[in-house]
């Protein structure tokens, strides 16, 4: 046998004998297929639109799962994943000796909650969560409002991840059968 031929019989072993190690992907929801009713959430704060680009940022990362579907009809729902976004500080900034803004720090503020509709189960809860994102202002940089909109923009995003696998864990614990008492 050619050497590349025994690789490859190597490998692909390996690839069958790992496929039953319970490994899975963790941003893919594979289980019974779930429609999540999700309206716009309410904002609290006095920056405009903020809550369609949460909602922006959530729907992309359920579109990543074939078995989840977002809605906006509460009736075809399965679930409902409703939050609110209670502060937000544009910026909190920090000087350096010279008194000039050598950091700026966003804050946003959210509470978010996960229900099954039927059951009117709670699933997971979230009453209040403080994200943060910090960048620098730099020697030059004259548009700290565009960099203070890019650190928005990554807040929304990592909140955005942290909701969706959260979601989908709770939809996994809720999937799988508990274990059998003895």
């Amino acid at each position: 046998m050619r050497r590349t031929t025994i690789i490859f019989l190597i490998l692909a072993g390996i690839a069958v004998i790992s496929g039953g190690c319970g490994y899975y992907f963790p941003h893919v929801y594979e289980g019974p297929a779930k429609t999540i009713y999700m309206p716009n959430w309410k904002n609290r704060t006095s920056q405009l639109g903020l809550d369609s680009k949460i909602y922006q940022s959530l729907s992309r990362w359920f579109q990543k799962s074939t078995s989840i579907r977002l809605t906006k009809d509460k009736s075809e729902a399965d679930l409902i994943l409703a939050g609110e976004i209670i502060d937000i500080d544009l910026p909190s900034v920090s000087w350096d000796r010279n008194a000039r803004a050598t950091e700026v720090k966003v804050k946003l503020q959210v509470r978010y909650v996960l229900k099954d509709i039927k059951s009117d189960e709670i699933l997971w809860e979230v009453p209040r969560e403080l994200w943060t994102e910090d960048y620098g202002t730099g020697r030059f940089s004259l548009n700290i409002a565009e960099n203070e909109q890019e650190a928005l923009l990554q807040i929304l995003k990592d909140m955005s991840e942290r909701i969706y696998l959260g979601t989908l864990d709770r939809l996994r614990e809720k999937t799988t059968p508990a274990p059998a008492k003895q």
